[in-house]
């Protein structure tokens, strides 16, 4: 398969797997990208995902241009059938971590900006090519992009068509970090194994309250923050952590998230 899918101490590894290709998405490669995503959603041995590209070209250039684009422009079908693969049809409050090798361009920009915590090597490079070609980056971007960075900076990635490196990126506050090309992966993979080592429960519920919180009125926000919070309060991670931080010792959270 081309996208390929690991699993291995508490860490799922999406990986687009196409590099002679760029890593170019073609119409099954959407259909198992959503797939891989319920899959890590639904395992309550994953508690992290980390994303990423083969290769040292490429995380991932988008839609193929000779395969799914063509399919949308002829209408055979809405880009709402890779909802799933853009993590649009359902909460997904799992941490993400990216780890953006070469070009990151197109459907793999979109695909960046659902993930948590994004590290990207040196020279990796950035843009939105659509406007170029007569069409628009709707896999979520057009929502995203300006919720995460702001409006200045959201309209000139989004309308010039213009590559972008990573330390403007960076600047911009689409990145966390930017790393030597040698040290990408170790360093996204350390980061997805602290948050592995954390309580899933509170790591998973920090996520859904940033995602639910954000567009509610102020006292609806405090309520659901609230009763958020007390789940966690009350939960066995949490009598853990207490018990371990009186006795002196790393705790050892095993507790699953609610769904």
């Amino acid at each position: 398969m081309a996208i390929a899918y690991e699993v291995a101490d508490g860490i799922a590894e999406i990986r687009f797997d196409r590099p002679e290709k760029l890593n170019a998405l073609t119409l099954a490669m959407y259909d198992q990208l959503g797939e891989a995503w319920r899959a890590a959603r639904d395992d309550d041995a994953v508690r992290v995902v980390l994303l990423t590209g083969a290769g040292e070209r490429a995380f991932c250039v988008g839609a193929d241009l000779t395969e799914s684009i063509p399919a949308l422009a002829s209408d055979q079908f809405d880009i709402s059938r890779w909802d799933p693969a853009h993590l649009k049809d359902a909460p997904f409050h799992k941490p993400i971590v990216a780890a953006v090798n070469g070009l990151c361009l197109g459907g793999g920009f979109e695909l960046l900006l659902a993930t948590d915590i994004r590290i990207a090597a040196a020279d990796a490079s950035f843009g939105f090519p659509e406007p170029t070609m007569g069409f628009v980056p709707a896999g979520g971007t057009l929502v995203r992009l300006q919720r995460q960075i702001g409006y200045a900076a959201a309209m000139e990635l989004l309308l010039t068509g213009e590559r972008f490196d990573a330390e403007h990126l960076l600047r911009v506050g689409v990145l966390n970090r930017v790393v030597a090309p040698g040290e990408l992966h170790a360093t996204a993979r350390g980061v997805a194994e602290r948050i592995a080592s954390l309580s899933a429960q509170a790591v998973q519920t920090t996520k859904q309250s940033v995602l639910e919180l954000a567009d509610l009125p102020l006292a609806d926000a405090f309520a659901r923050e609230a009763r958020l919070g007390q789940r966690t309060f009350t939960s066995d991670d949490a009598r853990e952590g207490l018990r371990a931080f009186a006795e002196r010792r790393a705790p050892d959270f095993r507790g699953s998230a609610e769904r």
